[in-house]
Parts: structure tokens; C-alpha cells; sequence
């Protein structure tokens, strides 16, 4: 076999990994994903590792070098839910008509930030941020969402912070040193205000069995790493190891973004938890009378005749 016939083999299998690749990363409910997720569930697909049990830790390399995906992408052309790259436009401001064509536009919300701001989440990468974006991760919520690159964080967001009681910076960074070291970054741009890491650190994603790329190692001088780290993650990261929260597939992604920025859920309200409040709701209570009594509760006294007065 030439190496020219090698080559059309090899790019006809990443093609039919990409197709499908494709199809998994926007289920369920054509969820928007960015390039580097499609580029890791293409990894899955060739080398599906993911599957193995949890209780065996793998973090396994890439099957594929990223400029081999970057060719198959090319070639399949537009795909169904793939975020574009390049740069994220900034917002423009909604602004009002203003009543006279001498007075200036002034922000239609100008109380915005007046209130205060229960929880907000923080993205080492751009990318996912605005995937979340994307996905309306931060209208089911209720919570903002902005990239790292964005600190410090405007100081009236700060001041709503501290508006409220229990209020939570989150911080979603990659399982390596420098994302770890973020959140300590964090912490000294939000003073006063808690700050909780949801990871990644290595042993989530030994759990999880994500695709783990090497590079160089970190650099002697860099920050102390957490003292939560078990030796096994410090000699992981130590090998020049990472996993990137784009290795998460897009579906779980979302799901533990939600779930963990949420906090817990109230239980839910059913019909019989709904008939158990009427008994003693007051007014138009559960009726409780019994055979041959003409009172309307047990706690009230039967009316009056009234001709008897």
C-alpha cells in the first residue's frame, strides 16, 4: 500500500469520525458547541476511552494530531451547532429614543446595577464562556457570565456582590496549574466575597477519563499549587499533563454548570404535597366532618338557628 493510498484511508476514517462526532456533540436538543469540543468528541469516537469504568484512571492522549481534524473539518464543511471562531463581538448597549432630539440615549436600565447578585461565574476560556452563552446557561441561572480575560470585574458587580448574603463567584478552569491558580486570581479580585472553584482539577478528569494533552512543565516559579491536591494530581500536573473543560462533552458540561452555579434544588411540589397543605391551610380547609355532624370543621361550632336567634 503507497502512502498516498495510506493517507486516503486514514482521511476517509476521520471523516466518518467527524460525521458522527458531530451528531454527538449537539444532543441531545442541538446544543451549541465550540471547535475544540467537536475536535475531543471526535477523539472519543476514534478511541472511545470514556466508556471504560470509572474506577480505573486514565487520562489518554489525543488520537489525533488537531491539524488532522483541522483538514477533516475543511473538508466536511458547515456543521449543524459549531460555534464560529475568531474573536467575540462586544455587546452593544441597548439604548432608548430619547423623548427630545437635543437630549442624549441614556442605557434603557439604568438601575441595573442596583440590585444585588446572588451568584457569578467566571471562565478561564473565552470559548466556553460564550458557549454557555450561547446555551443560555446564564438566563437558566440567573447568573453572568464572563471570561477571565475580563478582570477585574466592573467594580458596581462587585458592589452587588455584597449586597447579598452567601453570594458566589464560580470559577470553570482547566485541570492545570495555570487554571487552578485562577481561582486564587479571583479571590483577590472579588475581596470580601466567597469564591468556589468547580473545577477542573487532574482527578476529575482521571474520573472522567478526558482527553489529556502534554505540554511543557510548569514553570518553577508559578504560584503554590492548592494544598488540596493529593500527590498523585501535584506529579500529574508536574508531567506537563492538562485536560481542558472543552474535553467535557458539551451535554455533561451544561448539565454540571447548571446543577453546581444552581446549588440545590427545592423539592419539588406534587399533588398529594398539595393536598397535605390544604388540611391546614386555613380558609376552605380539607373538609373533616363526621357522620351525623352538621359542623363544617371539628374546631368551629355549628351555626345558629337563626329563627331561635
Amino acid at each position: 500500500m503507497t502512502p498516498r493510498v495510506a493517507a486516503g484511508i486514514g482521511d476517509r476514517l476521520l471523516d466518518r469520525a467527524l460525521a458522527t462526532a458531530a451528531g454527538r456533540a449537539g444532543a441531545p436538543g442541538r446544543i451549541r458547541f465550540t471547535e475544540r469540543q467537536l475536535y475531543y468528541e471526535m477523539c472519543r469516537v476514534l478511541r472511545p476511552l470514556h466508556a471504560v469504568p470509572r474506577r480505573l484512571p486514565l487520562t489518554p492522549a489525543p488520537p489525533v494530531r488537531y491539524e488532522r481534524y483541522e483538514e477533516a473539518l475543511r473538508r466536511y464543511g458547515a456543521v449543524p451547532g459549531l460555534l464560529a471562531s475568531g474573536p467575540v463581538p462586544a455587546p452593544v448597549p441597548v439604548r432608548r429614543e430619547p423623548s427630545v432630539p437635543s437630549e442624549p440615549s441614556v442605557p434603557s436600565e439604568p438601575d441595573l446595577h442596583d440590585y444585588g447578585l446572588p451568584r457569578l461565574l467566571v471562565c478561564q476560556s473565552r470559548q466556553v464562556a460564550r458557549m454557555l452563552l450561547a446555551n443560555d446557561v446564564h438566563l437558566e441561572a440567573a447568573c453572568p457570565v464572563f471570561a477571565a480575560d475580563e478582570l477585574p470585574l466592573d467594580p458596581r458587580l462587585v458592589t452587588g456582590l455584597g449586597r447579598v448574603d452567601g453570594a458566589t463567584v464560580h470559577v470553570l478552569h482547566d485541570a492545570s496549574a495555570d487554571g487552578i491558580a485562577l481561582t486564587a486570581r479571583v479571590r483577590e479580585a472579588v475581596p470580601g466575597v466567597r469564591v468556589s472553584s468547580m473545577g477542573l482539577v487532574p482527578r476529575h478528569a482521571t474520573a472522567l477519563h478526558l482527553i489529556s494533552p502534554r505540554g511543557p512543565a510548569p514553570d518553577p516559579g508559578a504560584p503554590a499549587l492548592p494544598v488540596a491536591l493529593d500527590p498523585r494530581e501535584r506529579d500529574w500536573l508536574a508531567e506537563g499533563r492538562y485536560a481542558e473543560v472543552e474535553s467535557v462533552p458539551p451535554a455533561r458540561l451544561l448539565r454540571t454548570v447548571l446543577r453546581l452555579v444552581r446549588g440545590p434544588r427545592t423539592p419539588g411540589h406534587s399533588v398529594w404535597t398539595g393536598l397535605r397543605e390544604l388540611r391546614t391551610a386555613g380558609f376552605m380547609t380539607w373538609p373533616t366532618n363526621r357522620p351525623g355532624d352538621t359542623r363544617t370543621r371539628r374546631d368551629e361550632p355549628a351555626p345558629r338557628d337563626p329563627v331561635q336567634g
